[in-house]
């Protein structure tokens, strides 16, 4: 074996990459580009992406790119992939390390990263070179490991020396006072602006569950998302601001559970996330906060699912002593015929 090197993308090795991608994971990756090396080099190309490689000698062993939309001062580490005969060697965490130097230089004030809870490794990755876990999107992804279930990934975000995203000054709810305290430690507070740039309402479908976005709601929107079925599993992201409180009341009457924040993808501001309905799970995570939010998540749709079972069973019940009080009625008039 050479010695293995770390350095930038050459065209030349599209196909290598794509070689990579279908040996660790055959055809089940989420992000289908990966599997054309015409696409690899059109996103290198345009400043897409910025792909890192390891390679020993002519084998491509290791990927990683910053991914970003064009103009842009954010981007997300990700398309990360280790041969199975190279893992162990550190080789994830190297490529992360060079790609997050060189963002400076690419106009970069902020870094987000999805980490994958099927297996603890990404996470203690994304830890060791600076991310900080701020969120859970449940069921996000098809597993990329052929799993039944869907992946649930953490978010984390790191933010180039010199730059910031705080979180707004506010008295922060009970319940999730000591995870937003510790997020106000590492991303800091400032006074929440009032007025933003207006954020058009958002809905999609992604695979099996709903995606919302809001800036600000009113009582019409909050009865017109009440009025959404009942079956619909629903991620919801709300820009964070000074009425966080009263939101995440708002929502968790309508059976949603806070599940952290995650960047906008402006170089300022956070979505705080909200989930209704999730695939019942466990998992054991590397961040205690982000442990503590999938054990509420999963307390607060087993009580769901009970509550709901409770009222089909109430109506269930209530359309049967119908049926029974019909039934003697038709009983006691054929006595009052004879």
């Amino acid at each position: 074996m050479t010695r293995l090197i770390v350095r930038p993308y050459r065209p030349s090795d599209a196909h290598a990459v794509t070689r990579l991608f279908q040996e660790v994971y055959g055809g089940h990756y989420v992000q289908p580009d990966v599997y054309l090396p015409n696409m690899i080099s059109q996103h290198n190309t345009e400043g897409r992406w910025q792909s890192m490689l390891a390679v020993d000698g002519a084998d491509v062993l290791g990927h990683a790119a910053l991914c970003r939309d064009i103009p842009s001062n954010t981007a997300e580490l990700a398309l990360s992939v280790v041969h199975p005969a190279a893992q162990g060697q550190s080789i994830a965490t190297r490529l992360g390390q060079e790609l997050l130097m060189k963002s400076d230089a690419l106009g970069l004030k902020s870094i987000s990263i999805k980490q994958v809870t099927h297996h603890p490794y990404t996470q203690r990755m994304a830890g060791k070179i600076g991310f900080h876990s701020t969120g859970l999107l449940p069921d996000f992804v098809p597993s990329p490991f052929a799993e039944p279930l869907p992946e649930t990934i953490v978010m984390g975000c790191h933010m180039i020396d010199g730059h910031a995203r705080p979180l707004p000054d506010i008295s922060w709810p009970a319940s999730c006072r000591t995870f937003m305290q510790h997020l106000c430690s590492v991303f800091g507070t400032q006074q929440d602006k009032a007025s933003r740039p207006a954020m058009p309402l958002q809905i999609k479908q992604q695979q099996h569950r709903f995606d919302i976005v809001i800036q600000r709601w009113n009582r019409r929107l909050l009865e017109q998302i009440r009025q959404l079925p009942r079956h619909w599993l629903i991620s919801a992201r709300l820009e964070l601001s000074r009425h966080f409180a009263r939101d995440m009341h708002s929502f968790s009457a309508l059976g949603f559970a806070f599940t952290g924040l995650m960047p906008t993808p402006g170089d300022n501001g956070w979505f705080a996330l909200f989930h209704r309905g999730v695939q019942s799970r466990s998992l054991n995570l590397h961040c205690a906060h982000m442990q503590r939010l999938h054990d509420d998540l999963q307390q607060n749709a087993n009580a769901g699912s009970v509550a709901q079972n409770a009222c089909q069973a109430s109506e269930l019940n209530t359309q049967q002593l119908l049926e029974a009080n019909s039934r003697v009625s038709a009983i006691i008039g054929r006595f009052k015929v004879r």
